[in-house]
């Protein structure tokens, strides 16, 4: 099982990575900062990873156990199926236990981190973010700059080019020299340029203006930190007394992953049966269907919840109560093959 988490970590951590550096590349990003937003994610994931990781450990390991007809002997010194599912079970709550205090606690921690960290790197925008050749829009504003090359010891930009549109009104600079005076949150951001000409193109008429300067100063507005309102970061003792259906759903979900561990670590155990010999993937084809088929109906149950179409009972639950039965005709079924044969 630790393998498989750490393979999927491992996977998981390779692609995230991909996509977060695919989406920053306009900028300049510190290690650091990349480093935290995969662990934060993987955070997220861990709900999700641990459960897969064990449900296809539990396959792997008993499917052995019958291909190498050591299921066989074990039962022949009286170990039965229902000792081995109490044995899993037993393993499988531990396992359910930490994927509870994750869900519960861990993920919610965890994207109120990663939303704060994305609005902090809105306001902590300077020259760092900015790329030579690169067109960059600024956050709450609606200015375009664009810079030919940048002298990042001096903190300067040079030739640079700004354009702002408002209605019938066009406004451009060009100036040699430009310059991000730092600022601090609820300030105004400011570029001040120098050495250019400033435009503004009269788009309904002819009142063009220009403007020579030595130095100009533009204000773009303010960068405000704002988080809003994340149900996913929201603290789940908030949510629990909560009448609103997206909520709930989010409230059932969290509460729903200890239960989904456990009851797909039950659901390997028969799926793992198989005759001496016999080869494993035939066990893991049935596997993937009864996995693939499980999330799946947990998701759609949950945005069923989300859109108000299931109230808050049944909500989610009535699919572990479907699921359990499909647990409980799995293992009789070879006591009930057992007894036809005899009968």
């Amino acid at each position: 099982m630790l393998l498989g988490c750490g393979l999927l970590i491992v996977v998981f951590i390779a692609y995230s990575l991909g996509i977060r550096l695919a989406a920053t590349s306009g900028g300049v990003v510190q290690p650091a900062t990349i480093a935290y937003m995969m662990f934060l994610q993987t955070m997220i994931v861990m709900e999700i990873l641990l459960p897969t990781a064990l449900y296809f450990s539990v396959i792997s390991a008993i499917g052995r156990l019958y291909r190498e007809s050591e299921m066989a002997a074990m039962r022949a010194a009286g170990i039965s199926e229902t000792r081995i599912l109490q044995s899993v079970f037993l393993y499988s709550l531990l396992i359910a236990v930490i994927v509870g205090l994750i869900s519960i606690y861990g993920r919610p921690w965890a994207y109120h981190q990663s939303y704060l960290l994305e609005a902090e790197a809105i306001v902590d925008f300077n020259i760092d973010q900015i790329q030579a050749g690169h067109f960059t829009e600024f956050t709450n504003s609606d200015y375009v700059l664009y810079t030919r090359d940048i002298n990042r010891k001096k903190g300067l930009l040079l030739d640079v080019f700004l354009q702002n549109d408002i209605p019938g009104k066009s406004k451009l600079i060009v100036a040699q020299e430009a310059r991000l005076p730092p600022v601090k949150l609820g300030e105004a951001r400011s570029v001040v340029f120098y050495h250019g000409h400033a435009y503004q193109l009269d788009l309904r008429g002819k009142r063009d203006t220009t403007l020579r300067f030595d130095t100009l100063t533009v204000h773009l507005g303010k960068d405000e930190l704002q988080l809003g309102y994340k149900r996913k970061s929201i603290p789940t003792s908030l949510l629990i007394n909560s009448t609103q259906p997206k909520e709930i759903a989010e409230f059932q979900g969290r509460m729903s992953t200890s239960l989904a561990t456990l009851l797909l670590a039950m659901l390997a155990v028969p799926l793992s049966r198989a005759a001496p010999r016999q080869g494993g993937h035939k066990n893991f084809f049935v596997a993937i269907l009864v996995y693939v088929g499980f999330f799946n109906l947990m998701n759609m149950t949950i945005n069923w919840v989300k859109n108000g179409e299931v109230g808050a009972f049944p909500g989610v639950w009535w699919v572990f109560v479907l699921w359990v039965l499909v647990l409980v005709s799995l293992l009789a079924w070879p006591y009930l093959q057992l007894k036809r044969n005899h009968g």
